[in-house]
């Protein structure tokens, strides 16, 4: 698969908003969720949202209440507003999509290439 990734800004000051994006690219597969996961350096990466095809919607303790994820199956795209941002929310920011081939029932795993948002005190 290939991503293409956005930011609405990638600086931005504490209590801010930014919107990141991306477009998943591929033939033959179909999404079972798609996510949102962030990483600062020396730590695990963490998941921060999920909207899956079934429905559901999924956020990290930190995100809730502040960030919501958007979808849009059909054109394989994907948001994550972002709406009071802290400093702690400081990371790489990573799009990824959990997705089956054919008639497998296999989950697969790829990840956008990662976008770096900083939000200053």
């Amino acid at each position: 698969l290939r991503f293409s990734c956005g930011v609405g800004g990638g600086l931005v000051q504490a209590g801010g908003s930014l919107r990141l994006s991306c477009t998943i690219s591929g033939t033959r597969f179909s999404i079972n969720s798609m996510n949102w996961y962030r990483q600062t350096p020396g730590k695990e990466r963490e998941w921060v949202a999920r909207a899956s095809t079934d429905g559901t919607i999924g956020y990290a303790d930190s995100a809730l209440g502040r960030f919501t994820i958007t979808a849009n199956y059909a054109k394989r795209t994907t948001a994550l507003h972002m709406m009071s941002l802290k400093p702690e929310d400081s990371a790489v920011y990573y799009c990824n999509v959990k997705y089956r081939r054919g008639f497998s029932t296999y989950e697969y795993d790829s990840w956008g290439q990662g976008t770096l948002v900083t939000v200053s005190s």
